[in-house]
């Protein structure tokens, strides 16, 4: 519809996948499959349950009549109850034990669980493939010498390889907060209206045995190992507003990545990916402009400012439950799940594509490094037999007079130059030009990208190489 709003992060960012795991097919043949694993339970632990109703409820699982929901809807105002009628409505001999004893968080809660956990599973495969194409990328680049920057001023050299393990460090952190997550998953399982099990008891004839066997036992049907010990009518809104902060780191870690690369194309040491018939500037048509890093940058800081949102609504959860949490969880979590994969396919897609100027960093690096060279050229002045303290002096000075040519008078850094004409010295051009072989400033920085790869990444990209091998998708 072109006359009605609809979400940027549909249309426009997200992937297909992700929009499928938020999508109301997913959400509603998830509630009816928790609709049959609590009657199949339930049968198997000795209520009147038949055969032909469970064979119903299976046959018509995945076949949701949403016109029938939306008629109830808008009689009852209650989701759970119409979808409940819509659902009989098929399954007529089913009609009288769906939701049998369950409360309407039975399947809202348990499914939004499900969902957010086989989408935190997607955003882990992302963040993967994002590490496994940096690295590749830091292996290529360890040795080529950079100009490193604190404070945007120029710092001792590091290397291109070197910094892509800072953004490679922010990932691996991420993925160990993610996959504690995913090691404690639990399901609300079936708790009752208040979290007491009341109904439950008085189904099974206050056989505390069996009812604990149906909490446990439709969580595993499920795939789930564990259930929340104790619940409200709703788990703790507190696994939202630790999922979203979750969400939220890697989003800062995409987002320094994101902003170095800006820094970097503006300096055209490397830039993202540029298509060939990419337009960066409607007016200025020679210009570049890093849209993707902006991308990345623009939906990261919407995704780093949601945590907030969990955190005031898991604080401000009445006794048991209250309302007030659903129309916002509704937007928040899957608005933060849709934003955070758009950034992961653009990183991803920019990650795979950078490309290196090496001659623009080399000559980047040429222009400060005679300034940072001065204490070796120094300790060489006095082996030749100079006073410390004069030639000290002496190469303050010149280097004083090299900072106005570059600043002042617009011109090189002629540092070396001053030198050799000075004489103090006692240095010939090629000696003072090998003391200003980049490499020999770059410290341990390649030996670091190895040891860093070697026991880090890559045992961890070998114990989940079945989920590498993803192209990020930028589709617009």
């Amino acid at each position: 519809m072109r006359n009605s709003y609809k979400s940027p992060l549909e249309g426009r960012y997200a992937s297909k996948e992700m929009l499928f795991l938020f999508s109301e097919d997913k959400k509603f043949t998830t509630w009816r499959k928790l609709w049959v694993t609590l009657a199949q339970v339930q049968q198997e632990l000795g209520l009147d349950i038949s055969d032909e109703q469970i064979e119903q409820l299976k046959q018509y699982q995945n076949d949701v009549n949403y016109d029938v929901a939306q008629v109830w809807e808008q009689k009852v105002r209650h989701d759970v109850m119409a979808h409940v009628h819509a659902y009989g409505a098929q399954a007529t001999k089913a009609m009288a034990i769906i939701h049998l004893g369950a409360t309407s968080c039975y399947v809202g809660d348990n499914t939004d669980l499900i969902i957010m956990y086989e989408a935190l599973e997607l955003i882990r495969v992302k963040v993967l493939n994002v590490i496994d194409a940096l690295s590749k990328f830091a292996n290529e680049y360890k040795d080529l010498p950079t100009l490193g920057f604190t404070h945007f001023q120029a710092a001792q050299l590091t290397t291109v390889g070197k910094r892509a393990t800072l953004w490679i460090q922010e990932l691996v952190l991420d993925i160990e907060e993610i996959d504690d997550i995913l090691a404690h998953k639990k399901l609300r399982g079936a708790k009752g209206t208040t979290g007491t099990q009341a109904t439950f008891m008085n189904l099974f004839d206050d056989d505390y045995e069996k009812v604990k066997q149906l909490d446990s036992m439709v969580a595993k049907r499920l795939g789930y190992d564990e259930v929340f010990a104790v619940t409200g009518q709703t788990y703790s809104r507190k696994i939202d507003s630790r999922i979203l902060n979750v969400l939220s780191q890697v989003a800062q870690s995409a987002y320094k990545f994101s902003n170095d690369i800006r820094l970097l194309s503006h300096l055209k040491e490397i830039e993202e990916p540029f298509e060939k018939n990419q337009i960066g500037s409607s007016a200025m048509a020679y210009k570049r402009n890093p849209m993707r890093s902006e991308r990345i940058s623009s939906l990261a800081r919407f995704v780093i400012s949601l945590p907030i949102n969990g955190a005031i609504t898991s604080s401000t959860q009445w006794f048991e439950r209250t309302l007030d949490d659903s129309a916002n969880k509704r937007l928040a979590i899957s608005e933060a799940f849709l934003a955070l994969d758009a950034v992961l396919e653009t990183y991803l897609n920019v990650a795979t594509g950078l490309v290196v100027y090496p001659k623009v960093i080399g000559s980047r690096i040429q222009a400060e490094l005679p300034f940072m060279s001065t204490e070796t050229i120094l300790m060489e002045g006095v082996k030749r037999g100079g006073n410390r303290q004069e030639l000290h002096e002496k190469i303050r000075k010149l280097s004083m007079e090299a900072a106005n040519n570059v600043k002042i008078e617009g011109g090189t850094n002629d540092l070396i130059e001053r030198i050799i004409n000075d004489g103090t010295f006692n240095m010939t051009r090629d000696e003072l030009e090998g003391i200003l072989d980049a490499k020999q400033f770059i410290g341990a920085a390649s030996l670091q990208v190895d040891m860093f790869l070697t026991n880090v990444v890559n045992p961890l990209l070998d114990r989940n190489k079945h989920v590498l091998g993803r192209t990020g998708e930028v589709r617009v």
